[in-house]
């Protein structure tokens, strides 16, 4: 619980900086600096990006928002958020309104769809700082599946797969369904790998980062799993840029984060991040 005194403190730091109600030029980054904390809203059970073990939050995005909070000089409090129906409803109670049991909206939310007619419908918010492009890829053990071939050829192997999710709807559906049968389900798309590594499925459609971070994990394990080199046939998702985002009126912190996730790209800290993980880092298109 936050002391008389801390609270007297920030709302001290507050006055002084114009933050307080009733100020048109309230500046959010300012606000930020003086209480000392950013709060950095993060997927709930969303390895490799961000989930909890033993206890503690880890993963891709949860070390970009420290990385964040250490550069802008405060701390960060990174809260999970649990995925609702769409992206949209996820801004509405992460970034700018918060939940309807109690879910405090962050200062900032990492993993956004970095997608210019996404954010034109969600005009209470800005979404900056493109750090990432990611993409599916299918992953499979070298010789017991012809990972460059037709799907047509994958029948009678063991797939696996994300419920409900593109690489679910692409297996099960596309030519005419004739893989169904072979496509086995999971929570996530992590899990779905971890079925490959663990001998349990034979290929598997993931995103690349689940993909990578789940044959690093697995380390000697994975050593007979490759990636297929070419595009999927008929595959309709060619990739996606990942950003984050911030309250509309909160621009000056959006300002903020986007330098600082442009000098981590220059300087080669985005990639070493990413390679703690096994995950090799790929700009997003729109990063430039």
């Amino acid at each position: 619980m936050l002391s008389r005194r801390a609270w007297m403190g920030g709302a001290g730091a507050a006055l002084a900086l114009g933050l307080l109600p009733g100020r048109s030029d309230a500046a959010p980054l300012a606000k930020v600096k003086a209480l000392g904390t950013l709060r950095v809203v993060v997927y709930k059970d969303n390895r490799p990006w961000s989930w909890e073990e033993s206890g503690k939050l880890v993963g891709l995005d949860v070390d970009l928002a420290q990385a964040i909070a250490v550069k802008l000089g405060v701390r960060a409090d990174v809260a999970e958020l649990v995925a609702d129906e769409s992206a949209d409803d996820d801004l509405r109670n992460g970034v700018w309104k918060g939940g309807l049991l109690g879910f405090m909206p962050g200062d900032v939310m990492l993993h956004v769809p970095f997608d210019r007619t996404f954010a034109a419908r969600n005009d209470q918010v800005a979404i900056v700082a493109p750090y990432y492009r990611e993409s599916f890829a299918l992953a499979g053990l070298g010789g017991a599946v012809p990972l460059e071939g037709m799907p047509t050829e994958w029948r009678g192997r063991r797939l696996a797969a994300e419920l409900d999710s593109i690489p679910d709807f692409y297996l099960i559906g596309s030519f005419g369904g004739i893989l169904t049968k072979d496509v086995a389900h999971y929570p996530t798309g992590s899990a779905a790998v971890d079925a490959v590594t663990g001998g349990r499925a034979d290929a598997v459609i993931a995103s690349r980062a689940q993909i990578e971070e789940g044959l690093h994990r697995a380390g000697e394990r994975a050593s007979r799993i490759s990636l297929r080199k070419g595009p999927l046939p008929a595959f309709t998702s060619p990739g996606w840029d990942i950003g984050m985002a911030v309250k509309e009126n909160s621009r000056t912190l959006g300002d903020a984060v986007e330098e600082i996730a442009t000098a981590m790209a220059a300087s080669g800290e985005m990639k070493a991040l990413f390679a703690r993980y096994g995950v090799t880092w790929t700009p997003a298109n729109a990063a430039g």
